[in-house]
C-alpha cells in the first residue's frame, strides 16, 4: 500500500469544528424549516394556479354560451323567413311538444328541420336561440308564430357550420298548450 505524507486532514481537532470535507453535525430543526419552506411554495403555486384558472375562465365566458337578449331591441323587426332551417327541442317532460309546436311552426310557412328532447328536461322558459345577427329578425318573427316573446343570440346550438334557429320549449310553453 503506498505511503502517503501526513497533511492537516489527517489529524482531527478535538472540537467539532471541522476543517474541508469534513462537517458538523446537523442542527436540530433542519427538517421542520425544510418542510415549512415546501408548504409555504405549494401554497403559492396552488394559489397563482387558482388564480389563473380563474382568469381563463372570466376570458372564455363570454365567447361559448348566449351572449345577447334582443327581445327587446326597437329595431328588429318580426319576419317570416322559410329559408331559415328551424329545430325544436323539448326540454320538458310532456310528450309530443316539439311535434305541436312544428305544427304552429308549419302552419306559418316555416321549414322546421327536426324535433327532439333536449338533453335537459328542467327548463323553464321557452327561447328562440339565433347563431347570426341577421338572424334576429327571423328569430322573432318564429317566436311570434310560436306565441312566445324570448329570443337570444347563441352559438350553443350552430351545428357542422349550418346557422340555424332553435327553439328550446320549456315549462312556460308546456302549460300555454
Amino acid at each position: 500500500m503506498p505511503d502517503f505524507p501526513r497533511d492537516r486532514f489527517d489529524e482531527l481537532p478535538a472540537d467539532l469544528t471541522r476543517i474541508g470535507a469534513h462537517r458538523a453535525p446537523a442542527r436540530r430543526g433542519r427538517v421542520f424549516v425544510a418542510f415549512a419552506w415546501a408548504a409555504l411554495a405549494t401554497g403559492v403555486l396552488v394559489g397563482a394556479g387558482v388564480v389563473g384558472l380563474r382568469v381563463i375562465d372570466s376570458r372564455n365566458a363570454g365567447g361559448t354560451g348566449p351572449t345577447q337578449n334582443t327581445s327587446s331591441a326597437p329595431s328588429v323587426v318580426a319576419t317570416v323567413d322559410p329559408k331559415e332551417p328551424v329545430v325544436l327541442l323539448n326540454a320538458t317532460t310532456t310528450n309530443g311538444l316539439a311535434a305541436t309546436a312544428a305544427a304552429a311552426a308549419k302552419a306559418d310557412s316555416w321549414t322546421v328541420q327536426s324535433t327532439a328532447n333536449a338533453s335537459s328536461t328542467a327548463v323553464k322558459t321557452t327561447v328562440v336561440y339565433y347563431a347570426r345577427a341577421g338572424q334576429a329578425g327571423a328569430a322573432k318573427g318564429l317566436a311570434k308564430s310560436l306565441g312566445i316573446t324570448r329570443t337570444q343570440q347563441s352559438s350553443q346550438f350552430a351545428a357542422g357550420g349550418t346557422d340555424r334557429l332553435t327553439v328550446v320549449l320549456g315549462a312556460d310553453y308546456a302549460k300555454a298548450h
